[in-house]
């Protein structure tokens, strides 16, 4: 099969498409053909080896995919093959034409669910379920959320929008700020630019709530919004250093949920047509360098995937 592997840390460049033999599933494990793998922020900062876990080289970098069930392992239902599903992985494997998942972590897609919406979903429509369900945003309530064009972000909008909160999306581009306004939010922000603070104060005076998924200098004056007892929900560190609530504000921990049942959950809203992902970059398998180059340059508006080429025999 082809797959990208990572030889050695380093730029995006150290992102090579090569031969390498299939996989196959063990007792327990599903092999899945692979239509759709996403690709995350934190894979890029695992490739440069600066991230929150470290490689073992070589590597197959890739969490989340979704294709159809080729075969599977001892001690797994046949049932399952042939079925239109999505994983993960366990954090390694997603950048190839075929991945080993454990039977466990296979979700079915559903109907009206597209393999591009379901990989978008896998890990960024749990994280924000999860991120809206402990935080709770209100009706009148004024919520930022800060990387409002991401992938994480764009769906955390929607959700505070369908709570009847009053969202300012904060994001570093024209086009992200207008993904934000498209999806309901009342006021955008350029947080790169200098008294961005300001007009978030100007508009809603102190904040209820705040998703903070950038860190750094963004996420310590992001705190700074909110009211006293306000509640802040620390997801991410793509500007910085996590952001650490100090005790003026409310911390909001991770839901005690099961992950499988957050991506069914979000995988529901999508189907019910509640929830809508936004793609911003599909490319092929072999531009996986060029996808990490986008990521990191802050280029892409939503989920970036990486769409391996149709096997001879399909």
């Amino acid at each position: 099969m082809r797959a990208v592997m990572l030889r050695k840390f380093g730029g995006p460049e150290a992102l090579v498409a090569e031969e390498v033999p299939d996989p196959v599933p063990g007792p327990g494990q599903a092999l899945i053909e692979v239509a759709v793998a996403g690709v995350t922020f934190v894979e890029t900062q695992v490739r440069a080896d600066r991230g929150p876990r470290t490689a073992e080289l070589p590597a197959i970098l890739g969490n989340g995919v979704a294709g159809t069930v080729k075969a599977v392992g001892e001690g797994v239902a046949g049932s399952l093959v042939g079925a239109r599903v999505v994983s993960t992985l366990g954090g390694y494997g997603g950048y190839a034409e075929l991945a080993v998942a454990g039977a466990g972590d296979v979700i079915p897609i559903p109907g009206g669910v597209s393999p591009e919406h379901a990989v978008a979903l896998l890990a960024d429509g749990r994280t924000a379920i999860g991120l809206a369900r402990a935080a709770g945003p209100k009706p009148g309530e004024w919520v930022l959320v800060e990387a409002a064009g991401g992938g994480v972000g764009s769906l955390l909008v929607q959700l505070a929008v369908a709570a009847g909160a009053r969202v300012i999306g904060a994001a570093s581009s024209a086009a992200k700020r207008g993904l934000a306004a498209e999806l309901g939010a009342e006021l955008t922000v350029d947080y790169t630019e200098p008294g961005w603070a300001d007009r978030v104060r100007d508009a809603a005076g102190a904040l209820d709530v705040v998703f903070d998924g950038v860190g750094g200098e963004i996420g310590a004056t992001a705190e700074t919004l909110l009211r006293d007892g306000g509640r802040m929900s620390v997801y991410g560190m793509a500007g910085g250093p996590m952001t650490t609530p100090g005790p003026r504000v409310t911390a909001v921990p991770w839901p005690a949920t099961d992950l499988r049942e957050l991506s069914r959950a979000a995988l529901e809203e999508a189907a019910a047509g509640r929830l809508r992902p936004t793609i911003g970059l599909a490319l092929p398998l072999e531009s996986a360098a060029e996808a990490h180059a986008a990521i990191e340059a802050r280029q892409v508006t939503g989920k970036t995937l990486l769409i391996p080429a149709p096997s001879a025999d399909a």
